[in-house]
């Protein structure tokens, strides 16, 4: 699709309608066919929530779960290939591995499916963490590469769309206290700096998406297209005063942008630099790092959108250092929030989508939306979910709006098709079209069931878009 030559408003055909999950939400079976312990299966899981042994079953039970994206129209379905099931130790090839993966994706395209896949979801053998510290360390890059090249090599024929890392800024995001930096197998030495630790482990991380895309290019050629996605909440300042539209665009920069000018522009911006020099840190970047990343430019821009928030100006006070001294985010007070305190803003979507392609003037591609609720069936045995079809409607519409202004938007898949557990372990997080029959710790039944908005996206989907 030409960007300068659909202004009516339509979605393209072609668009790709779509569900994403990540493997070790949904699959299960962590300790079947071969598949090595990751970092996930032995996180701590808070009291009450769910580990990750079984999740929704879905390594074996995809056919069915297939079937059902069949009826709902889905042209899309994204989900890692679970490093640790394919190579269990980090090195060593898992055959039986593969061979599920070879049988998922035949099965999405039988189906008239497109697999979208990434190559890292926040989760990886543990050897790799014990052994390297996980992204700590470069060695890490380099395992992660013969890993993207096995896959390249054995699916480069039959998957046509390929993201390096998922929210890849998201490291930099986090706190000292925040579990979600051991999703990248690392662990801080003592006394150094938190922030000057993570982007360091982003840097190691960045060499491993441009080795991967390097070798993309030499194994796959010109078949198929290679992104790498960011987590885009976008800020808005808090009012009109210069110093707080200011903080909103040095967050934009600092938490989201900088990542994606990296992958485009093959360079570290130059407001990320003068950052790193304020606060003192050294990140190791050798001139054949920046060699590298400068040869390694994705195909596609794509990231995951749930909400927005504000920057305000913080005011100067001692001991405020790094992010916090140039930037507090507070919630958005004009915005309800869903049932999980996140704000709900479809105009946001269009934003970040118009930001994107005008920043980079490459295809945007929606990696992730959707809203999560507390539900469980009724009565009847239904569950009425009106409230996501209100949410989704409207996001939609935003991106139609971004299409008639000329972006070249290439897909929209919604998180979580079917009911899936967060990242966390919580099953009650749910954010599908399909409810699964199971709570948190009991597995009941796991039997599925369509909910209002699986008819109501079905739709959207045959019509592309044109039924909201």
């Amino acid at each position: 699709m030409s960007a300068t030559n659909n202004r009516s408003g339509k979605f393209p055909q072609g668009f790709l309608w779509g569900g994403a999950v990540t493997s070790f939400q949904c699959e299960g079976a962590w300790n079947e066919g071969g598949k090595g312990v990751s970092t996930v299966d032995v996180r701590p899981v808070p009291q009450g929530l769910s580990n990750w042994e079984t999740a929704i079953d879905f390594y074996h039970r995809y056919r069915e779960d297939i079937a059902l994206f069949r009826e709902l129209g889905l042209k899309a379905f994204r989900s890692n290939i679970s490093w640790s099931r394919v190579l269990p130790d980090g090195e060593t090839v898992n055959e039986e591995g593969l061979r599920f993966y070879d049988d998922l994706i035949d099965e999405l395209l039988k189906n008239g499916i497109e697999p979208v896949i990434s190559l890292y979801h926040f989760d990886m053998p543990i050897a790799v963490a014990q052994k390297y510290n996980g992204f700590a360390s470069r060695k890490t890059a380099d395992l992660f590469d013969r890993f993207a090249e096995i896959l390249f090599r054995r699916y480069g024929d039959k998957v046509k769309y390929w993201v390096t890392f998922n929210e890849m800024n998201m490291i930099v995001t986090q706190t000292e206290q925040d579990s979600n930096v051991a999703l990248y197998g690392a662990t801080k030495p003592d006394g150094q700096n938190t922030t000057e630790f993570q982007y360091q482990v982003f840097h190691n991380m960045m060499l491993a998406h441009a080795k991967a895309v390097r070798t993309f290019r030499r194994v796959c050629g010109g078949k198929g297209q290679i992104g790498s996605m960011i987590g885009y909440t976008p800020l808005y300042p808090a009012s009109a005063r210069p110093e707080d539209v200011q903080a909103a665009l040095t967050g934009n920069r600092l938490l989201s942008d900088f990542c994606l000018d990296l992958c485009v522009f093959g360079r570290y911006p130059e407001y990320l630099k003068r950052y790193f020099e304020q606060q003192g840190f050294c990140v190791d970047i050798t001139p054949e790092d920046a060699e590298l990343i400068a040869s390694a430019k994705i195909d596609f821009t794509s990231f995951s959108y749930y909400q927005s928030q504000v920057a305000q100006a913080p005011v100067p006070q001692k001991g405020l250092v790094g992010f916090e001294s140039q930037c507090k985010v507070i919630p958005n007070p004009y915005l309800k929030a869903t049932d999980w305190g996140w704000a709900m803003d479809p105009i946001g979507i269009r934003c970040v989508i118009e930001h994107l392609y005008d920043r980079y003037r490459l295809p945007v591609f929606v990696l992730e939306n959707g809203m999560a609720a507390h539900e469980k069936p009724d009565e009847t045995g239904a569950v009425r979910d009106g409230y996501r079809i209100d949410y989704l409607r409207e996001h939609i519409r935003q991106c139609r709006l971004a299409v008639q202004d000329g972006v070249e938007l290439m897909g929209f898949l919604v998180w979580g098709p079917i009911d899936i557990l967060s990242s966390h372990g919580e099953m009650e997080k749910r954010y599908g079209f399909i409810y699964v029959n199971r709570s948190e710790t009991d597995m009941k039944d796991l039997k599925r069931c369509k909910k209002q908005s699986f008819d109501w996206f079905k739709n959207v989907t045959q019509s592309n878009g044109d039924v909201l």
